[in-house]
């Protein structure tokens, strides 16, 4: 029996171009308590963009069940970048490295690129899954760009 070795990593990416410079996109990415009102993906969250710190999050995947986690907040420089890791169960069996990368863009507006890098012993098995946490980042994206661009 031949066995073939898949990827215990996977990496999505995506990203938008907002009409508002990284401060004001900033300071509605890290209102977590405002989520309710505009996000569609994360739609409850609290905590403190502070390294170190943990959040609660609410997590509504398209067509999936609600998710809660906790993850900690690797790093936290205002109206540049946001990180977390969060694992599912124990570390080691599905991790993520969530990041939002907020560049300044020469018109005055914000180039906004939401990531996250998926390892563990269970990331081979999760590939639909993790293809649709894709158009969930593109949703929160959008309603990004809308909430703070209104």
């Amino acid at each position: 029996m031949k066995y073939r070795y898949k990827s215990r990593m996977r990496e999505i990416s995506t990203a938008i171009d907002i009409q508002a410079s990284p401060d004001q996109v900033w300071a509605v990415l890290i209102d977590f308590a405002g989520y309710p009102a505009w996000n569609p993906f994360i739609r409850e969250g609290a905590g403190e963009a502070v390294v170190g710190s943990r959040l609660t999050l609410r997590m509504y995947p398209e067509n999936g069940s609600p998710i809660t986690f906790k993850p900690k907040v690797l790093a936290a420089e205002p109206g540049k970048v946001l990180r977390w890791l969060g694992h599912f169960i124990v570390p080691g069996l599905f991790d993520g490295t969530h990041e939002f990368t907020l560049t300044a863009t020469p018109d005055g507006g914000t180039h906004l690129t939401q990531s996250e890098s998926f390892k563990g012993l269970l990331v081979p098995f999760l590939g639909k899954m993790i293809e649709g946490t894709r158009r969930n980042f593109d949703n929160l994206n959008e309603a990004l760009k809308e909430r703070v661009e209104s």
